[in-house]
C-alpha cells in the first residue's frame, strides 16, 4: 500500500495555496466533502487500465444540459439512475462505468460555486458502482464553450489563447470541488478525466486537426496547459488524489489529434499515473456516419487495426496506457455487421491492453426513411428493466473482450 509523506504532503498543499489562491474563489462552505479513509494501492496505471475491462457510458443523464439543478438528469429524455440499473450493468460483466457529468449549469452563484445537491447526487452514484466493486470514470463533459469568442466566466473551457486564463480558472475552480467531495474515501478504482472533446467549436476544425493552421496549433498548445492546469488542481488537493490515475484527451479526444506533434501529456509529480484517452467511433464510415456503410468490411478492420498500433506506438510503448473513453457503432438494421465490428475492436483493444466504454445515448430505434436515420443511435441498455435492447452484442463483447 502507499501512502504519502505528511510533511510532502504539507509541503504540497502549502504550494498549492500560493498557486492558486487567486483562482480558486468557490464557496468553500457549501462544497460537498469527502470523509471517508482507504487505502490506495500503488499499483501502475497499465494494470489498472487492464483489469477495467469492458466499461459503459451513463450518457445523456449528468451530462445533460437540457435544464438546470436535479432535473437536468432526465432533461434528455433518460430515465432517472437507480442502483438496480448500475446493479444490472455489474451482472452483464461491465467493469467499468463513465458517468459524464457536466458542471457549467449547475453553478449557484459567479464564483463557480457548484450546486451541493448536484454534487451529492453525483456521488451517490458513484458510490453505487464503486460499491459493486467497479472502476468509476468521472469527468467535465459537456464545459466545452460553443465559440472562440471571449468568454463570460463560468462558461466553460475553450482551447484557444484568448480564453486560457478563464478555461484554467474554471478548470481550477471545479476540480478543486470535485477533489474535495472525491479523495481519500476512494481508492484507484475512481480515476478522473480532465476533459471531454476539447474542440474549436464554431470554427471548421472543430472535429479535425490541420498542422498548417496556426488556429489548430494554438489550440493544441492551450489544451497541454489546460490539462496541466487540471492535472495540476488534482494533485494540489492531497491525500489520495496526490495518486490518483488521471485521464487527459488530445483536440476533439481524437487518436489523430493525439498523434499530432504538437499533444503532449502533461507533466505529473507521480510518475506512471497519466492515462490518454481518446474516442473512436471508427471507422467512422460504418461506426457513425448516417447512412454510411451498412456492412463491416476488411478494409474497416485494417483501419480498426492501424488506429490501434498508432496509440500503441506513440502511448503504451512510452508508458502512457490508453483508455478510450467512448466508442460504439449506431444502429443501421445491421445487427450481424455490427457483431463482427465488436469482435475486430475488442479483440485489438485486448491485445494492447486497452480499456473501453461503450458510449450508450439511450437512442436505438430506428424511425424514417431520410438519410440520418441511423444517426446517434448508441442505445444498448435498457435502463428500466436492465436488460440489453441486443444481448447478441454483451454477449459478444464479453467473448471478445474476456475470452
Amino acid at each position: 500500500m502507499r501512502k504519502i509523506n505528511a510533511f510532502a504532503f504539507i509541503l504540497l498543499i502549502s504550494a498549492a495555496a500560493t498557486v492558486y489562491s487567486e483562482q480558486v474563489v468557490f464557496s468553500a462552505e457549501n462544497a460537498v466533502r469527502d470523509s471517508g479513509s482507504v487505502e490506495f494501492t500503488s499499483a501502475l496505471a497499465a494494470d489498472v487500465v487492464k483489469d477495467m475491462g469492458l466499461g459503459w457510458n451513463l450518457g445523456n443523464t449528468f451530462d445533460a444540459t437540457g435544464s438546470s439543478g436535479l432535473k437536468s438528469e432526465t432533461s434528455w429524455q433518460q430515465p432517472v439512475t437507480t442502483k438496480e440499473m448500475i446493479d444490472g450493468l455489474a451482472a452483464s460483466g461491465i467493469r467499468t462505468i463513465r458517468i459524464p457529468v457536466s458542471w457549467h449549469n449547475h453553478f449557484i452563484d459567479r464564483k463557480y460555486t457548484i450546486d451541493p445537491a448536484w454534487m451529492s447526487r453525483v456521488k451517490e452514484v458513484v458510490d453505487w458502482a464503486i460499491g459493486n466493486g467497479m472502476y468509476v470514470i468521472l469527468n467535465s463533459h459537456h464545459d466545452c464553450h460553443d465559440g472562440p469568442g471571449k468568454m463570460r466566466a463560468g462558461n466553460g473551457y475553450y482551447p484557444n489563447p484568448a480564453n486560457y486564463e478563464e478555461s484554467a480558472r474554471f478548470l481550477q475552480n471545479v476540480w478543486t470541488q470535485i477533489c474535495l467531495a472525491f479523495n481519500s474515501g476512494y481508492d484507484e478504482h475512481l480515476i478522473f478525466e480532465t476533459m471531454n472533446e476539447p474542440r474549436l467549436r464554431g470554427t471548421n476544425y472543430e472535429w479535425w486537426y490541420d498542422a498548417g493552421q496556426q488556429i489548430c496549433r494554438d489550440a493544441a498548445e492551450t489544451l497541454n496547459r489546460l490539462n496541466q492546469t487540471a492535472v495540476d488542481a488534482i494533485r494540489a488537493s492531497g491525500g489520495n488524489n496526490a495518486l490518483r490515475f488521471i485521464m487527459c484527451p488530445a483536440l476533439q479526444a481524437s487518436p489523430s489529434s493525439a498523434a499530432a506533434d504538437a499533444f503532449r501529456m502533461p507533466s505529473d509529480s507521480e510518475p506512471g499515473r497519466l492515462i490518454l484517452s481518446v474516442h473512436a467511433y471508427e471507422p467512422y464510415d460504418f461506426a457513425m456516419a448516417s447512412p454510411g456503410s451498412v456492412q463491416f468490411t476488411s478494409r474497416h478492420a485494417t483501419q480498426l487495426a492501424n488506429t490501434f498500433k498508432s496509440l500503441d506506438a506513440k502511448f503504451i510503448r512510452n508508458g502512457y496506457p490508453v483508455i478510450v473513453g467512448e466508442y460504439g457503432a449506431t444502429n443501421k438494421n445491421n445487427l450481424e455487421e455490427r457483431l463482427k465490428w465488436f469482435n475486430v475492436y475488442l479483440k485489438q483493444a485486448r491485445k494492447y491492453g486497452i480499456a473501453c466504454c461503450l458510449w450508450d445515448n439511450g437512442q436505438w430505434e430506428i424511425t424514417g426513411s431520410a438519410d440520418n436515420r441511423f444517426e446517434e443511435k448508441f442505445g444498448y441498455y435498457n435502463r428500466k428493466n436492465q436488460t440489453w435492447f441486443f444481448p447478441e452484442i454483451i454477449e459478444k463483447m464479453n467473448e471478445a473482450f474476456y475470452q
